[in-house]
């Protein structure tokens, strides 16, 4: 990690309020703005979920929706003066997974290394996916690992991190 590092890791489980506290460091500093949407809207009720975060956030962001190159649209964000929230990394690791041939730990090591020189600043959202029970299948088993490392990398190189639970967070580190 820089001294310079910016960057803000939240974790947490499903509906546990990550994403609301999430938009709320953004919304609480100076800056423009910044939504990144790695989530793919398969289902209608992944639609219903993708609009529900929309209106919750109102108006005041620019979005971009980017499922794979993240590391891409970071880069091309990366000033000063931008707020950037990532929702979420995990769905992020699950579109790396889906993609046949794709190499998950190298996009992992691009987007670390991006974060810990980043001049923006930098919020991800992710789901903490290591707490239950060990998944009965190969997939899900290799999803929880790549999640977990992700998580450790970018808590490393991160300022702080936050864990959210039934709303409240507990600040981790920072």
């Amino acid at each position: 990690m820089t001294d310079a590092s910016r960057a803000v890791l939240v974790l947490g489980g499903a509906r546990s309020g990550k994403s609301a506290f999430a938009e709320n460091l953004v919304l609480s500093g100076e800056g423009t703005a910044h939504y990144i949407a790695t989530g793919r809207a398969w289902d209608d009720e992944m639609q219903d979920r993708i609009s529900h975060h929309r209106e919750r956030r109102g108006d005041g962001w620019t979005t971009h929706e980017e499922p794979l190159a993240l590391t891409d649209v970071l880069q091309r964000l990366d000033q000063p003066d931008n707020v950037i929230l990532v929702d979420c990394l995990t769905l992020w690791v699950t579109n790396l997974m889906m993609e046949e041939g794709r190499d998950v730990e190298s996009a992992f090591s691009a987007l670390v290394a991006h974060v810990g020189i980043a001049r923006a600043r930098i919020v991800f959202v992710s789901n903490e996916v290591g707490l239950g029970i060990v998944p009965e299948n190969r997939m899900a088993r290799e999803f929880r690992d790549h999640a977990g490392r992700l998580h450790q990398q970018i808590a490393a190189v991160a300022r702080e991190v936050y864990f959210v639970a039934a709303g409240l967070p507990l600040r981790m580190k920072g």
